[in-house]
């Protein structure tokens, strides 16, 4: 059964429709790159998915075990966020906060999956460091750690090397990649960077303002809006 189904969504914004009559199927063990130009509607649907927009049409359906609540989101980041007064400790902890439920506190489990999660991304000796103290890189592992504190099933990252130097880009792709590929969560990102995204993805959605094309990267690759875009003509 598929974590989450488009069937026929269409999301606007200010009573104009900015995507519409999207259908595409996520399973676990998918890595999902969503492409296309700026403006295309992307950021539209990534809000959709959170529940953060209502579609104007159409469902959005979740299965096989996952709420909406519990997939694990890193934004893109603004300059408060980047600003943000916290220890890296308190940030990464903070992905647990729907597992609270209504208790007011973090209980021994959840700071156990929050120092895991530390220990998986290679920031425990960050613990104690305020997270606007930090390099960029090391503030993408902050937040992914804190990502995966809030689920067990599905990522959705946006645009999450935007600022990043090729290197520390290189490496937030590998660590998303074994997240993937061992633990089986499912990935969705948002992402210019096309050729990253056919070289890691398993699936591409490819937008403008309604669907391009959705399937299988090795299919995108023969695909004419692929043919299109990784010629260079429209890639940003």
């Amino acid at each position: 059964m598929p974590l989450m189904t488009c069937r026929d969504v269409s999301l606007a914004y200010e009573g104009r429709t900015v995507a519409a009559n999207i259908n595409f199927t996520i399973n676990t063990g998918d890595y999902l790159c969503i492409v296309g130009e700026n403006g295309s509607g992307k950021s539209t649907l990534i809000k959709g998915m959170l529940g953060l927009k209502q579609p104007s049409s159409g469902r959005i359906v979740f299965g096989d075990g996952l709420l909406q609540t519990q997939i694990g989101y890193l934004p893109q980041q603004t300059p408060a966020q980047r600003d943000f007064p916290a220890t890296v400790w308190e940030v990464v902890l903070s992905g647990c906060l729907n597992r609270c439920g209504l208790r007011p506190f973090y209980n021994k489990k959840e700071k156990s999956v929050a120092k895991r999660n530390m220990q998986r991304m290679g920031i425990e000796d960050l613990t104690s460091r305020c997270y606007r103290e930090l390099s960029g890189g090391q503030k993408q592992r902050v937040l992914l750690a804190r990502a995966l504190c809030a689920t067990k099933k599905m990522l959705l990252l946006d645009e999450p090397a935007t600022g990043l130097d090729p290197l520390v880009t290189a490496e937030l792709y590998d660590l998303v990649q074994t997240i993937n590929r061992e633990d089986q969560i499912a990935i969705v990102m948002v992402s210019h960077d096309i050729q990253s995204a056919v070289s890691h993805a398993s699936h591409i959605l490819h937008l403008n303002h309604t669907p391009l094309f959705f399937g299988t990267t090795e299919d995108y690759l023969h695909s004419e809006p692929g043919k299109l875009f990784l010629g260079g003509t429209h890639a940003s």
